[in-house]
Order: structure tokens, then C-alpha cells, then sequence
């Protein structure tokens, strides 16, 4: 039986009373907000799909409870499964063109080992499991907050008391929480968040177990504010094409004594369990194989964008420009290729299952971060300043009296001006509006501040024994020679008939300097 959220559902179940904030008012209903409205229409449309016999067999799948599901929301047993989750990854993220970051299968990169991990959460593990069962018979819509504000870093946690989320106090029922959490992106159009320190987090013994919590809040808490940044996609749809389908919107969640039932708690103080899920639960491993899927849509999108663009202006037979194509493919085949690494070579994890190799998802972890920067100087180097020489709006284009001027002097080399134009903001909305902007500082910081995943990925490499593997091939590259010559190998045999060409070889230098002097 499909339980799955259609469209129209999804839709209903936002309108619960959430407390979610925009200029400085409270908003009444998301699902008709015009901050939110198109972009819970693109998810409801991701909803619908499966429910559609051209996309269900795709992306759904029956999990070992018997529960029909995406595909990515159930663990993995196998390569095959993995590939499989891979294509309804790939068919989800198209429906958004890889600019929805923060889809619902994200969050199953977490969700889907929920229930095979459950001992790891000791006296909540039958939480774990009730979680993943509604998580998976319906395909909810989860975001997640686990950095804290940047009020003051130089600080430990335990000192930050009033500002990050923390245990106030517990009682029969459950735990009262208070504090702030960020970057809660999709937070307002979601169905709960999940809570919970970052991995890289340090907290101190005897003093910060009040920090040490995991657990998931229900959007419609009564004691939850979501206080969200400026809208992007309040524009027409010609003019921002991206923006006003796809902006997520980001906010800072607050928790004001918010009341958490038992029953939506993973970790209770407890220090260890609340930053080594991570690793336990193969979240790295997945969250990198679903944000790379992502990508390379993104990049396919990108690459044919830019191909387009530069005809219209009619430099695409220039030999730079056609270089910078190539290389955008690549880019597109070199994260697709890192995704196939992870899915054909996985590592096996908790319960039989399996997940796509650490190392694999280190590396796209440290790429993406850089790739998208390389995709704006692409964009802005050859299409120079085609895509704000535009006219300001899709009126300009309705003005019979401007029409015949910007059918004369805005026309592409292959296309009506109407056409060109429409490309040209498509490509300013991609990478110079403002969710162009945002867009840019997302995929940078998409997994971590930069040092961060240099220092995770020698941490990883360290702990699974690569790096002395690495370093013991280079002592036994060492271990070769030593000062008098080839000590192994096929050198060795020769080492004799070249001390003797040295010894030579000294004895006459050493007759030239006598002579010399």
C-alpha cells in the first residue's frame, strides 16, 4: 500500500499553526505566503511523482517493514540498492534542476539507518525506530539544525547558556528546551526538525551535557519561532525564473521552553552518543552520495546553460569558450563519476546494510565545495556582462512602444531577443541575483566550513588507517637505500660495478684537484 504524502496532502499538512516569521510578521498560511508559496509548490510536485506510474517504479520501493518508500529513505542492503537510490535521487533533484539543496530526501541520508542503528541510542531506541517508520510511510519532510549562532566563538558552549539550545529542565513527559540553532533551510516548509549538536562540536565533560541532546522538534510547537531571511522569490516568474520556484529560504530556529516528549528524543545528555552518531549512522557517507547526485544535475543544467547562452551571443565557435563548455562537462562527469565510485564500492554498515565508501564521500565532500565557485568565474569570463544588459522586466517587453527596439537590438545570433533575453536572466538568476548569491555561499558551505573538511577527512583517514598506510609506503620506498648504495631490488645486483664506477670516479677528481693546485 502507498501511505505516501501526494501533493495536495503535503500541502495540507503544513497549515498547523507554525510560527514562522518574514517582515517582521507572523505568516498565516505558507502554503499561499508568496515567500513560500512556489517553492512548496515544487515540492508538492516532487510528492506527486510518486504517486505517478511514470516516476513511481523509480523512486519507490518496499522496505523490510513492508512500507512502500523513495527508495533513498530505506537502507540499502547492496550496490543495486544503492545505484537504485541513486536514480530516484537524480529523478527528484530534476523536477528542481539541482537548485533545491534541501529536498526530502536529504534528511534520509540520516533517517534511513534510523531503525537498524537503534540500539546505538540505548533507552531511545524504540524511538529511533517509531521515527523511521513515519518517516518512511508518509516520505516526511525533515530540516535540520545543528550549528550554532556565531554569537561569540571564542567561548566554550557550556558558557553560552542563554543563546544555545540546551536542556532547561526535564520533567515526566519529556525535556524543556531552550536556545537558537541555525541554519534551519526549508525549516518553514517542512514537517519537523531534527536537533542535535555538529559532529565537530567540543563538548566538556561535567559541563556542557545539557548541550548534548538529539531530538526532533514538530514544526507546529507551540514554543517554536522560525525568524526567516529576506524572501528571493517574490519576483515574476520571467524575471526570476529560479528564485521564484526554487528559494528554500533559511532561518534561525529559536526554542522559547519548548516542550520535547520523550518519545521525539534520541540523546539525552549524554556527550558521546550526541556527536558520534555521525560516524555511527553513516550519515557522512550518505549525505555526500545524495548532495553529489544533486550537483551533478545542477552542473548538466549549468553546462547546457552556458552552451546556449554563449550562442546566442554568438562567441560559441571561439576555441575559449568551447574549452570552457569542456571543462563544465567535466565537472558535470567528475562528481557524477565520484557517485557511481560510492554506489559500485560501498563499505558494509550497521544491520547488514551498506553505505557508499567514506573516502569516496570525502573527496565530493572537499569538490563540491569548490566547484561552484569555478562555475560563476565560468559563467562571468565568457558571458562578460550579457546577463545584466537586459531590459529590468518581462514589462519592458509588454511596452508596444519599446517592443520593436528590443526585437531590433537585443536579438541573439540564433534566437528572437525575446529568447535571448529569457536566457540571459535565466543565467543572472543562477549566479548575480541575490539567490544567485545565496546560492554561491550554500554550495560552498554546503558541508562545512572549509577547514573543517580537510581536518575531517585526515581525522577519517587517521582512524580508518590510511594515512599510515600512505605513510608506510614511503619508508618502504626508504627502506631501499641507505647511505652506502641499494640495499633490495633489482638495483642491488648492480650496486658493487657502481661503487666501483664511484670509487673510480672519485679517484680521478681527486688527481684533477692535485693537479689543479
Amino acid at each position: 500500500m502507498n501511505n505516501l504524502f501526494t501533493g495536495a496532502e503535503y500541502l495540507e499538512s503544513l497549515r498547523d499553526g507554525r510560527n514562522v516569521y518574514v517582515h517582521g510578521e507572523k505568516v498565516r498560511d505558507v502554503t499561499r505566503h508568496p515567500a513560500f508559496r512556489n517553492c512548496v509548490l515544487s515540492i508538492s510536485k516532487m510528492y506527486d511523482a510518486l504517486h505517478d506510474p511514470a516516476y513511481s517504479n523509480i523512486l519507490t520501493g518496499v522496505d523490510e517493514f513492508g512500507t512502500r518508500t523513495h527508495r533513498f529513505f530505506k537502507p540499502g542492503r547492496s550496490a543495486h540498492d544503492l545505484i537504485a537510490a541513486r536514480e530516484a535521487i537524480a529523478c527528484w533533484q530534476r523536477m528542481g534542476y539541482g537548485f533545491l539543496g534541501r529536498t526530502p530526501d536529504y534528511k534520509a541520508s540520516f533517517m534511513a539507518g534510523l531503525a537498524v542503528n537503534a540500539e546505538y541510542y540505548g533507552d531511545f531506541a524504540q524511538n529511533a525506530v517509531a521515527w523511521y517508520r513515519e518517516f518512511t510511510q508518509k516520505a516526511l519532510y525533515l530540516n535540520h539544525v545543528i550549528i550554532n549562532p556565531p554569537i561569540d566563538r571564542k567561548k566554550p558552549i557550556h558558557e553560552m547558556n542563554n543563546e544555545f539550545i540546551r536542556a532547561v529542565r526535564e520533567t515526566d513527559g519529556g525535556i524543556i528546551v531552550s536556545g537558537a540553532k541555525m541554519l534551519a533551510t526549508g525549516s518553514a516548509i517542512s514537517h519537523a526538525s531534527f536537533v542535535a549538536p555538529v559532529a565537530s562540536a567540543v563538548l566538556e565533560h561535567g559541563k556542557a551535557e545539557e548541550f548534548a541532546l538529539v531530538f526532533f522538534v514538530r514544526m507546529n510547537n507551540e514554543k517554536l519561532r522560525l525568524v526567516c531571511r529576506n524572501p528571493y522569490g517574490t519576483g515574476a516568474p520571467f524575471d526570476q525564473p529560479l528564485a521564484s520556484r526554487f528559494d528554500e529560504n533559511d532561518a534561525v530556529l529559536i526554542l522559547d521552553e519548548a516542550f520535547i516528549p520523550w518519545e521525539d528524543v534520541l540523546v539525552y545528555r549524554d556527550i558521546e552518543r550526541s556527536t558520534q552518531f555521525y560516524a555511527k549512522s553513516g550519515f557522512p557517507n550518505l549525505y555526500n552520495f545524495q548532495s553529489g547526485i544533486r550537483l551533478s544535475i545542477k552542473l548538466e543544467f549549468m553546462a547546457g546553460l552556458l552552451s546556449r547562452a554563449v550562442r546566442a551571443n554568438g562567441t560559441d565557435t571561439f576555441r575559449g569558450v568551447q574549452a570552457a563548455i569542456g571543462e563544465m562537462v567535466t565537472m558535470r562527469d567528475m562528481v557524477w563519476a565520484l557517485t557511481s565510485a560510492m554506489a559500485f564500492d560501498p563499505e558494509s554498515s550497521s544491520g547488514g546494510t551498506v553505505v557508499p565508501r567514506l573516502e569516496y564521500a570525502s573527496a565530493l565532500r572537499m569538490y563540491n565545495a569548490q566547484i561552484w565557485a569555478r562555475v560563476h568565474e565560468l559563467f562571468e569570463t565568457h558571458l562578460g556582462g550579457s546577463p545584466i544588459v537586459v531590459p529590468s522586466s518581462f514589462h519592458d517587453l509588454q511596452s508596444s512602444e519599446l517592443r520593436p527596439l528590443i526585437d531590433c537590438y537585443y536579438h541573439g545570433a540564433d534566437c528572437t531577443a525575446l529568447e535571448r533575453i529569457k536566457l540571459l536572466k535565466l543565467a543572472w538568476d543562477a549566479i548575480g541575483s541575490q539567490f544567485g548569491g545565496r546560492d554561491e555561499l550554500y554550495e560552498r558551505n554546503f558541508s562545512g566550513n572549509g577547514e573543517q573538511i580537510r581536518l575531517d577527512a585526515l581525522r577519517w583517514a587517521s582512524r580508518r588507517g590510511s594515512l599510515k598506510r600512505y605513510e608506510a609506503f614511503v619508508q618502504e620506498c626508504m627502506d631501499d637505500y641507505d647511505l652506502t648504495g641499494w640495499l633490495r631490488g633489482p638495483w642491488r645486483q648492480e650496486h658493487n660495478e657502481s661503487n666501483e664506477h664511484n670509487v673510480t670516479l672519485e679517484l680521478i677528481k681527486g688527481e684533477q684537484l692535485k693537479g689543479g693546485l
